[in-house]
């Protein structure tokens, strides 16, 4: 089934139903769309993170501790 056909037979049974089933349905639509832009938000503020040059002081700076810094080594 491609999109236009589901998209018109979902219409059909939305039209239906009872005022406040169409509510309940408009409220799930909002909520979909809503996880859609926050994961659009996300990707974005991981790629402009991911870009960004603020931490590139630290490739150049050595470690400062090692393994022989620790006094307990867990198994």
């Amino acid at each position: 089934m491609n999109r236009k056909v589901l998209i018109e037979d979902t219409l059909k049974k939305i039209q239906q139903l009872p005022d406040f089933k169409i509510l309940e349905i408009n409220d799930f639509a909002d909520f979909l769309l809503s996880k859609i832009d926050d994961k659009i938000l996300l990707e974005g503020i991981q790629k402009i993170a991911s870009d960004s040059k603020s931490f590139e002081y630290l490739k150049n700076e050595g470690d400062l501790y090692s393994v022989n810094d620790l006094k307990e080594k867990y198994k």
